[in-house]
């Protein structure tokens, strides 16, 4: 990573906690004692709703900058830049104002679309990245518009720019995970914004990857240490853990685990691969596009079994990769799109009497990675090649056994990013050109284990088929 003198300043906008937190501009890695955390509750209920409330949200991000303040570490700062989960849309009224809370990815509100058969939804998803799935704004915005009366929309990266600057903006990057941008211009695109019911003057203006606020007077007198520091454009969660992993380039794969978990590569938008049906491709800043797979199963996961199951360590030491009879089918969160299965369609099978709590963790984790290599592989026919493979995230620092099982799963070496907090490192990145490198363990896959994985996959493959048969009964 290409050094720098000074301190960033980065906000990590996440679905369970808004953080602030001071990285070195050497390396953007955390500066001790420089976090602050705001622990987020979604609310959910049984009509499918998945919101935050956005004023607690904000002010809680809020209180985040005025704890490091406090501390002493809001000085020398020489960037603010943002890490944001994508894909969360607020419905405003003519002022400005919140109709709505925060809707975030995982609500299942929306309308079904019936665009006739002129509709190519092959050429939408080549152009925009994206399907008609209630995920995006294509489906989100004629839903809100049915059910209230919003003069204009935004995401929460947005509102939050807002708030900061005084400037409703937004970035290539947020915009290309509404659903509504032509991936090759970096503007909206003309049929999503048909589809959704609006013209683009009431969603927020995309601004270059150069683009630069300054916070508003309230709070350059609330934090004096960040008068006229530049205020970076936000960048979609995914990508800004590839970059911050170290994989910012097509021969690189980054599998990132946190709540959920992805398989994605970083590419220039410029002569990307044709994008295949069953993956999708949002931008990273002006020049870049990042093309992937997630699966709503990984951290969650392992947080419920491990609860669930009262175990003692997070960790199925007792179980070698690949030994256990048992199969996991780690639907219980459903899937991502394209593919259409509802949560709690998880499933296990071939379970017996003389199975343990450990058996159950290593089954669930053995899954998880099996469905992140049919994505690792899907890339490797998109780019051509095998690529090499970066594991961070959270759910990575976490546990060295899912690190082996992965590793094994995939049957080639991978680098572990040293670097927990690799959304804000990206964040980072992208916003200052940098370049920064894993700095982790090198894994060679155990050929025992290799052979175990092989061998079950052949099974799993079948028993996942009926699982997703019968998540359609």
């Amino acid at each position: 990573m290409t050094r720098t003198d000074g301190r960033l300043l980065a906000l990590d906008l996440g679905t369970s906690s808004a953080r602030a937190l001071v990285l070195s501009a050497a390396d953007a890695s955390p500066v001790p004692g420089a976090l602050a955390r705001h622990k987020i509750t979604p609310t959910y209920g049984g009509d499918g709703s998945a919101v935050l409330e956005l004023h607690e949200y904000v002010e809680g991000l809020l209180g985040c900058l005025d704890e490091l303040q406090q501390g002493g570490h809001l000085e020398a700062i020489e960037a603010i830049v943002l890490s944001t989960q994508w894909h969360s849309v607020v419905a405003l009224d003519s002022h400005g104002d919140a109709l709505t809370p925060v809707i975030t990815w995982a609500d299942t509100r929306s309308v079904d679309l019936d665009l006739g058969s002129s509709f190519d939804e092959q050429a939408f998803h080549a152009r925009t990245g994206s399907w008609l799935h209630r995920l995006y704004w294509t489906r989100r915005i004629p839903w809100l518009l049915s059910e209230t009366s919003p003069a204009s929309f935004a995401g929460l990266p947005d509102l939050v720019i807002e708030r900061l600057t005084g400037e409703r903006v937004t970035s290539v990057s947020v915009a290309s995970g509404t659903g509504t941008l032509n991936l090759a211009t970096g503007e909206y695109d003309e049929e999503a914004l048909t589809i959704a019911g609006v013209k683009a003057d009431v969603l927020p203006p995309i601004v270059p990857t150069g683009w630069t606020g300054h916070l508003s007077a309230e709070y350059a007198r609330r934090w004096p240490g960040l008068v006229g520091v530049p205020v970076h454009p936000p960048t979609g969660d995914g990508a800004a853990s590839n970059v911050g992993t170290g994989a910012y380039d097509s021969s690189t794969a980054a599998v990132t685990v946190g709540t959920s978990a992805a398989v994605r590569v970083v590419h220039p938008i410029d002569n990307a691969p044709e994008l295949p049906w069953d993956l999708w491709r949002y931008r990273v800043d002006d020049k870049r596009a990042v093309t992937g797979m997630a699966f709503s199963a990984a951290g969650n996961m392992h947080a419920w079994l491990t609860g669930v199951l009262r175990l003692e360590h997070d960790e199925p030491t007792t179980v070698q990769i690949g030994e256990s009879r048992v199969i996991a089918v780690p639907f219980q969160a459903g899937t991502r799109p394209p593919a259409t299965v509802p949560g709690g369609s998880g499933v296990y099978f071939g379970l017996s009497f003389d199975d343990t709590a450990e058996t159950l963790l290593a089954a669930s984790l053995q899954g998880i990675s099996l469905e992140v290599d049919r994505g690792l592989r899907k890339l490797d026919a998109l780019f051509g090649h095998e690529l090499s493979v970066v594991l961070g995230g959270g759910g990575i620092d976490a546990s060295a056994w899912w690190r082996r099982c992965l590793t094994a799963t995939f049957a080639r070496p991978t680098d572990v990013c040293a670097e927990p907090e690799v959304g804000c490192r990206g964040a980072a990145a992208v916003a200052l050109g940098l370049s920064p490198e894993p700095g982790g363990e090198h894994l060679t896959p155990n050929p025992a284990d290799v052979n175990r994985v092989a061998a079950l996959r052949p099974r799993y493959e079948q028993l996942r088929d009926m699982a997703v048969q019968a998540s359609a009964l």
